[in-house]
């Protein structure tokens, strides 16, 4: 019970900065209001299990390159203001990997959503 105890409380601080970035970081809260619309909608159109499988790791994947990329950019802060060039690079490979990450996701999102809401109409 002592071991699993402690797995537990290992998730306290993984908690604290999805809590942290969330309240900090405008884009992860975009990512949220998009997740916050894709679940319901997916819901509403009745996706299959295998579509569920892409979207949720579609949203994963989007939720940790933008939770990397804010670590990265927290860190290289820290390390330093200044305008450098290592450091801006740094900076804009993070971000690239969140933007590879939402592009991929919204194109899941498409080929799986856009097929049912154009049968709607």
């Amino acid at each position: 019970m002592k071991g699993f105890l402690s797995v537990i409380r290992s998730f306290g601080p993984a908690c604290a900065g999805l809590w942290w970035a969330l309240k900090t970081q405008r884009n992860l809260r975009v990512h949220a209001a998009a997740t916050a619309i894709v679940v319901p909608l997916g819901l509403g159109l009745k996706i299959t299990l295998g579509e569920w499988l892409v979207v949720i790791l579609s949203v994963g994947m989007v939720w940790a390159a933008e939770l990397i990329d804010t670590a990265i950019e927290t860190l290289a802060d820290r390390v330093s203001m200044e305008r450098e060039e290592p450091i801006r690079r740094v900076k804009d490979v993070a971000a690239a990997a969140v933007l590879v990450a939402a592009v991929s996701a919204a194109i899941a999102g498409v080929i799986i959503f856009a097929p049912r809401l154009w049968r709607l109409f």
